[in-house]
């Protein structure tokens, strides 16, 4: 049995109220998507210029470092004191254990944007570990958190409920803490595992690896043939510099994906309001065809009676 006028009348009403939220929700995560972007653009910005800083200064005139050195002793249960030299971060040594830096959303709404992340990671993990042992997980955003421990992984950092666009204050923690883990070879390798924002309709899953640093070339300084004079000296600086260079990186992995986050969740949104205007204009048909059988019905009805009285006179 079909549904009746009434019935049709109340799913009309409630899916036009549904369509007002979900519109709204789309406008609002459009203007947290604009302002998103400007924060990415801003950090690309710093990030090209700290990057140009540590890249020049790093490969000066004077002692060169050697990016490949071995038989380094790591003592993993060193001291909160950054006690090695300050070009640990750049150095690739025999990879132990990796830590991962998985990046969701606190909320829900956002279409496929959290599944994304967690199946690819999932796929990753199963593919380059043998066992749970080999890896270290971090989470920003409670979707991930709440994920690795149902699986059944243990989370040793996780920061929840950051905001739209997070100031570095807010995930100090967890960067610091990265950055210093690493120093004190908890793992050896760190990647953050997130979803890059492209443009307001695409974003590709990307894990990028913050630890240890590789992106810095020694041809780009050569562009600059300058003497510097390093106060108090060149390994103090850097020790102060590298850090802060990757603690940029893994800063602006956050921010990027909080950008592809929000764009995810204007597009679910305005998916969302499409198929209710949708489903309004079927219900709106459905209903107008009923209520056309209805007063046919009621017509037939009088002719009906009509001809019966008719008949008895």
């Amino acid at each position: 049995m079909g549904a009746s006028l009434n019935d049709i009348k109340k799913r009309i009403v409630s899916t036009k109220k549904t369509s007002q939220i979900t519109s709204a929700m789309q406008m609002v995560s459009a203007s947290k998507l604009v302002k998103s972007e400007l924060a990415v653009r801003r950090y690309q910005d710093y990030a090209e210029k700290i990057r140009e800083v540590v890249t020049h200064l790093l490969y000066a005139h004077g002692p060169k470092v050697d990016t490949e050195q071995e038989d380094q002793d790591y003592d993993r249960e060193d001291s909160d004191e950054l006690a090695i030299d300050y070009h640990d971060l750049l150095i690739e040594r025999p990879v132990l254990k990796t830590g991962y830096l998985v990046i969701s959303s606190d909320q829900g709404l956002a279409g496929s944007y959290n599944s994304s992340i967690f199946q690819a990671t999932m796929e990753m993990l199963e593919t380059d570990h043998d066992s749970p042992d080999e890896y270290v997980i971090m989470t920003i955003g409670s979707a991930a958190s709440r994920f690795f421990k149902k699986q059944g992984i243990d989370v040793v950092v996780e920061i929840n409920d950051v905001s739209d666009i997070p100031s570095f204050e807010e995930v100090r923690k967890i960067v610091l803490g990265a950055v210093k883990m690493f120093r004190k070879g908890v793992f050896d390798e760190f990647y953050v595992c997130y979803n890059h924002h492209r443009n307001a309709l695409l974003s590709n899953y990307r894990v990028e690896k913050m630890l240890p640093i590789i992106d810095l070339d020694e041809g780009e300084a050569k562009q600059y043939e300058l003497d510097y004079i390093f106060e108090p000296s060149k390994e103090i600086i850097m020790d102060t510099l590298l850090p802060q260079y990757a603690e940029s990186l893994i800063y602006g992995a956050i921010i990027d994906a909080k950008a592809a986050e929000q764009a995810s969740r204007m597009t679910a949104m305005r998916s969302a309001t499409d198929n209710a205007k949708e489903l309004i204009s079927d219900l709106t048909q459905e209903m107008n065809q009923k209520r056309q059988a209805q007063i046919t019905q009621e017509i037939s009805e009088i002719v009906g009676g009509a001809s019966a009285l008719e008949n008895m006179n």
